[in-house]
């Protein structure tokens, strides 16, 4: 099997991600971030609200619109409504960035099977999986940056500007730029640049570089029409939502500047080899290729020393620092390929057993979690469940086999087999922790009574519901609505407006609508009250 996976190396990346996530990541609940990429691609189609984009009918520039459009168009092809269709995309773009990692690495003069195992490594690194739902813009702009980069690696090598690399190069440029604006520039394109000069040494004379320089500004003026074009169209919202998002830059979710210096720890599974990957005295005779993890190196820390200097940080902004840390964790990797059957010492080959040895007994052992959700397992549903105990159970018996057999590359595979097995199987299972009294607001009677909203409600809520939900509620009071009867949705009692409007209207308690997907996560914004009111 492994042979054939080699021998089909990109099909197998893109397939991995397909067959891990593609048919059942619908069972996570839509997340904030989500909701809003959501709502302005509903608006997309049924407002044609594709420049001047909008959420819930008012403005939203905070975030470039190229994502937006993606999504769009894929809930135009397949269905606006179905969570899974809307997530393809950013799977799709989880794909790329294992595929561009595998293209890069080969030029980086490293074997079609380290290669691969980089590419592997990236698809099931935590957060790279992870950011497609909490911030879906990320995974689009890091993505296109990466296209772009290969096309600059390949310019850098050969000291020439192609035509064809050269309009990649830009295209993919402007496309990361008008995902998520200057960001996958400073995150990943600055260090790889100086990374490169480090390990490699620039080539080329004068004339290579003024082209490659001009191709960089063509570019970033490309992906920058539409904030230019939003400035000149509504120059009074766009000052302000630029100014707010600048000063959170200093004053919102100020961090010191260690806050990211445990970065290794997003890529989850492989969390101890991507510390030892970083202990570049100890790895740095063992490699396959120094210049080209001299690289990686640099470009994984100096990515993170840029991130540590901006005042705000956020978890999710590591994500990008997960790219070079791939191609690093893949050179320790394919040196246990190499030499583990040579190794003699207990401080090389404990981390390795311990590393393996969890996983395989997570797998064999997850049929006990099967105690704490029994109640729940009925019909299909046990069906799956034992399915996929046994399928983990076979994969953590043949993990410690191929240990015990120092087997490594067949060990990294059976993890690769693992995480598969967790999406496409264990997945869905992730659904019994839903709420059994959780209603949707897309279920309220399709008649002629108009739904508001009274305070802030939530864009997990909005996009449930599956329209727009005007307020009444503005800086200057709160707005009398013409209907003689409406439905009000409010995240909290308001008793203070509830009485207000009171004096105008009879007040009926329908319902509670609340969206936190599971109560041991409970979330006071995603509860929601909704009221019939009817005037005096």
């Amino acid at each position: 099997m492994i042979k054939f996976i080699e021998k089909y190396p990109i099909p197998s990346l893109l397939l991995f991600v397909i067959v891990m996530l593609g048919f059942t990541i619908d069972a996570i609940p839509v997340t904030i971030m989500e909701a809003r990429n959501f709502i302005s691609a509903r608006e997309m189609l049924t407002d044609n609200n594709w420049v001047l984009t909008t959420m819930n009918g008012v403005a939203r520039y905070e975030k470039p619109p190229l994502p937006t459009w993606i999504t769009a168009a894929f809930g135009y092809l397949f269905s606006i409504t179905s969570v899974l269709a809307l997530r393809w995309p950013a799977l799709l773009f989880v794909a790329s960035i294992g595929i561009s990692i595998y293209l890069l690495s080969k030029k980086l003069n490293l074997t079609p099977s380290h290669s691969l195992i980089n590419g592997f490594i990236a698809l099931t690194s935590f957060y790279i999986l992870g950011i497609t739902i909490e911030a879906p813009w990320d995974i689009y702009t890091h993505g296109f940056m990466l296209m772009a980069l290969y096309q600059l690696f390949l310019m850098f090598q050969t000291s020439k500007t192609a035509i064809l690399r050269s309009l990649l190069f830009v295209l993919f440029l402007a496309c990361s730029v008008l995902s998520k604006g200057p960001v996958s520039l400073y995150v990943l394109f600055l260090p790889f640049i100086i990374a490169y000069g480090i390990a490699f040494k620039f080539k080329g004379g004068i004339l290579h570089f003024l082209k490659l320089f001009s191709l960089l500004i063509f570019g970033l003026v490309l992906g920058a029409w539409w904030y230019l074009h939003v400035r000149i169209a509504d120059p009074e919202t766009f000052n302000a939502i630029a100014e707010r998002e600048t000063s959170n830059w200093h004053s919102y979710n100020v961090r010191p500047f260690y806050y990211y210096w445990s970065f290794f720890i997003q890529t989850g599974l492989w969390t101890i080899p991507a510390f030892i990957s970083l202990l570049y005295p100890y790895l740095k005779s063992r490699v396959s290729n120094l210049k080209a993890y001299r690289f990686s190196f640099f470009w994984t820390i100096l990515a993170v020393i840029l991130l540590s200097v901006i005042p705000e940080k956020k978890s999710r902004y590591l994500m990008p620092v997960l790219i070079p840390l791939a191609f690093n964790i893949g050179f320790y990797i394919e040196y246990l390929v190499r030499e583990f059957k040579n190794l003699k010492s207990k401080k090389e080959t404990f981390p390795v057993y311990f590393q393996f040895g969890l996983i395989g007994t997570i797998a064999i052992l997850f049929w006990v979690i099967g105690f704490s959700i029994s109640s729940f397992l009925t019909g299909i549903v046990l069906v799956r469940f034992i399915i996929c105990s046994l399928v983990l159970a076979l994969i953590g018996f043949y993990l410690f086999k191929s240990l015990k057999a120092k087997n490594i590359k067949s060990a990294f595979y059976l993890v690769i087999s693992f995480m598969l097995c967790i999406g496409f199987l264990a997945l869905p299972l992730a659904k019994l922790q839903a709420q059994p009294d959780y209603k949707t607001l897309s279920e309220l009677p399709s008649d002629a009574i108009p739904l508001y909203r009274l305070d802030g409600v939530s864009p997990e809520a909005i996009y449930n519901y599956g329209a727009k939900i005007p307020s009444i509620k503005t800086d200057e009071g709160i707005l009398i609505p013409e209907e003689k009867q409406f439905r009000l949705l409010t995240t909290t009692a308001q008793p203070e407006d509830i009485e207000e409007l009171s004096k105008l209207y009879t007040i009926e308690f329908k319902a509670t609508y609340d969206f936190n997907f599971s109560s041991a996560n409970e979330r006071s914004r995603l509860v929601n009250q909704l009221y019939l009111l009817t005037r005096k």
